[in-house]
């Protein structure tokens, strides 16, 4: 990565911000890759997707004030990893999954002191149905519930139809499904951060 940072006049160019689409795009391509099932796939986009993160670390450690390199994020995630999983490092015990993400939230929470709500943290760039998903998981925590739907499905793969369906229906009515998904969840956040 050194050396084509130094050597290639596009990549001598590009910007963490330049980077952005290229990371999103080898982002849903491991995506793909993991959901088909192909194993060659999987391994060349997991490949793609390091490169990115190489790229990026080499952008920053050329930063003229707060320079960092692939070894900083490297020392950074393994304390982080050491940190989350003291029953792996420590003498803390967790025999289940459900005690596992005990330990990993109370961890998290210890590092994101500086946070004021639990919405804090939830990319505002992640899809409207994923941010959803998100965004109802901590507005549950504090007691915050989006309303009850009728049940639409009895499987994953009815819910695939029934979402579907819903976006059918915007597309008929000139709608845009994103768009209403990203509003109702803006609505969502305020209630939150009342409520908190």
């Amino acid at each position: 990565m050194r050396l084509v940072r130094e050597r290639c006049v596009w990549s001598q160019q590009i910007t963490h911000r330049d980077l952005v689409p290229y990371l999103i795009e080898e982002s849903h391509e491991v995506i793909d890759a993991v959901e088909a099932g192909s194993r060659a796939e999987l391994q060349e986009e997991l490949g793609d997707l390091l490169w990115q993160v190489l790229f990026h670390s080499a952008v920053a450690a050329q930063h003229p004030d707060d320079p960092f390199d692939i070894d900083d994020v490297a020392r950074a995630l393994t304390e982080k990893m050491v940190r989350r999983h003291p029953h792996v490092f420590a003498d803390a015990v967790a025999t289940t999954p459900e005690e596992v993400l005990v330990h990993w939230n109370a961890a998290k929470a210890a590092e994101k002191r500086e946070r004021s709500s639990v919405l804090d943290g939830v990319p505002s760039g992640m899809p409207a149905l994923a941010r959803a998903q998100k965004v109802l998981g901590r507005a549950a925590s504090v007691g915050v519930t989006a309303g009850e739907a009728p049940p639409v499905a009895a499987s994953e793969a009815e819910l695939g139809d029934a979402l579907l369906a819903l976006v059918a229906q915007a597309r008929a009515e000139g709608w845009d499904a994103e768009r209403a998904l990203r509003e109702r969840l803006r609505a969502l956040e305020a209630e939150v951060r009342a409520a908190e």
